[in-house]
């Protein structure tokens, strides 16, 4: 099964040599199964699972020349979110398995192979277990212990250090937020991605001009399945999205993976096992729950109406995570941190304006088609939870020295 014929392909010698090598057999023997992926990504050849007799692993091809003509395009810039070598680098250093005292995990690097054309093929272990697309709350609630555990650890290790652990009094100067963008000792690479948040969304611009357009509003997916309030909403995020990104600039730093949700993550015996380490770098204390919280929901691993309850848990378990560790700050951060994590998806609204009138409704990776009406009711009911997190987070921002938010227009 082969989303193209690999060893037949361009470059389908060099192919062979890593079967070999990495399998142990005869090329001709391997089953390139295609896995699902974001095919709109620049830095993404392709991801397959090879399979020889008994033995599978996973190959991933890192590329920058896929050209996309739009927000996905690979960089080079070493800081750039989208970056197309980060995930090797990663891989390489062994970063990607720092977190595993604490119970997550990621698949072992078998090669890393750079290939004459200027690709990084990645062999990595196929890791078995149940996809978070099928996890119950509990074992998210369990996952989110386990990831507060991690940066509560290496928050309390850098404690001594002017980026560790941080109160609601050491965050802030004299211009009302003073941004503390240092890593914590013995994680920062150069490589890692930095203002990560503020560029993945400043990329997406598509349907932007739809908010303020009725019209938009009244096609039918829009106005019979998003709830009363939903169009303020957006708005007002948008509106205050510089707001929002000073509050999470500010907050305490904690090497995060930054793209974390159910598609990203696999049970593995006791542990957990993250992929897809492209993304990583500085992120604020709470931005991982933040975004792994509502991605539970906007491709349908979870119907909205579980929102409060998953948050409820997630939250709880993630702050046991952290003081379990040792992390004595203050919580009121780690709250902040996760509901000013609302604005990564102030671009969302517009891009489903944008598609209401598509005639076909695609999933992610492009390969199945989902009831649009589904969708978006779905997403609709989950942008009014996301208001609820964004109206908390300008409550309690004053309430630990940061500048209140604009004042609703």
């Amino acid at each position: 099964m082969r989303e193209v014929d690999q060893l037949d392909a361009e470059g389908g010698e060099i192919l062979r040599v890593e079967v070999r090598e990495i399998l142990g057999t005869p090329a001709d023997r391997a089953v390139f199964e295609p896995l699902v992926h974001n095919l709109k990504n620049g830095v993404t050849g392709g991801v397959w699972r090879v399979t020889a007799g008994d033995r599978s692993v996973v190959l991933k091809v890192l590329t920058r020349g896929k050209g996309t003509g739009g927000s996905w395009d690979a960089s080079d810039d070493p800081r750039h979110w989208n970056f197309w070598r980060r995930e090797a680098h990663v891989y390489e250093s062994g970063l990607a398995r720092s977190w595993q005292p604490w119970g997550i995990t990621a698949p072992r690097l078998l090669a890393s192979v750079d290939r004459p054309d200027g690709d990084v093929a990645l062999w990595l272990e196929d890791v078995p277990g149940e996809s978070g697309r099928t996890w119950s709350i509990a074992r998210h609630a369990e996952h989110a212990r386990r990831l507060g555990a991690a940066h509560g650890a290496a928050l309390t290790q850098g404690a001594d250090s002017a980026h560790g652990t941080h109160g609601a009094d050491d965050t802030h100067g004299a211009d009302g937020i003073h941004g503390t963008h240092g890593a914590a000792p013995g994680w920062d690479r150069p490589w890692l991605s930095r203002r990560f948040l503020r560029d993945y969304i400043s990329a997406r611009t598509v349907g932007q001009e739809l908010l303020d357009d009725d019209a938009a509003w009244r096609h039918p997916l829009v106005r019979d399945h998003f709830p009363a309030g939903v169009r303020e909403a957006m708005v007002r995020l948008r509106q205050d999205r510089e707001w929002f990104l000073g509050i999470m600039e500010s907050l305490p730093r904690v090497f995060s993976h930054l793209d974390q949700w159910p598609a990203s993550v696999v049970s593995h015996g006791p542990d957990s096992a993250l992929i897809d380490w492209a993304f990583a770098g500085d992120g604020a204390l709470g931005e991982d729950l933040g975004n792994y919280i509502p991605d539970t929901v906007w491709d349908l691993f979870l119907p909205a109406a579980r929102l409060p309850e998953l948050a409820a848990a997630a939250y709880g378990a993630h702050v046991h995570g952290l003081r379990e560790s040792g992390w004595r700050g203050d919580e009121r951060l780690v709250r902040l941190g996760m509901c000013a994590s609302a604005v990564k998806y102030d671009w969302l609204a517009p891009l489903m304006l944008a598609r209401a009138g598509e005639a076909r409704q695609l999933d992610y990776g492009g390969k199945r088609e989902v009831a649009a009406e589904r969708r978006y009711r779905e997403r609709g009911s989950a942008f009014v939870f996301l208001a609820g997190w964004a109206a908390e987070a300008r409550e309690l921002a004053p309430l630990l020295g940061f500048p209140p938010a604009p004042t609703g227009r």
